[in-house]
């Protein structure tokens, strides 16, 4: 079921409807850089629009997944997830 949350980006309200376990992997991510969760779905919105790709929602997903795959070349600062005490990989 997808769980739907209100931002403000650039000065507009948006809304992404996502996995709760996307949301989860992305609150990880900007904990593990020192964001709040409105900024780092700003700066995946700011590359997505660089990049002229699709839907946001779309864009935090693949955000999501490169960073727990580590790769090097995914969104700038994706960094890999490790699971939490008690979760498996």
């Amino acid at each position: 079921m997808l769980r739907k949350r209100s931002f403000t980006i650039a000065r507009h309200r948006t809304s992404v409807a996502l996995e709760p376990e996307f949301w989860a992997a992305l609150e990880r991510i900007a904990a593990a850089r020192g964001l709040s969760l409105a900024r780092l779905i700003a700066e995946v919105d700011v590359e997505r629009a660089r990049e002229k790709r699709g839907l946001l929602a779309s864009a935090l997903r693949v955000y999501a997944l490169a960073a727990a795959a580590g790769q090097k070349n995914g969104p700038r600062g994706a960094k890999p997830l490790r699971p939490k005490s008690g979760e498996n990989a």
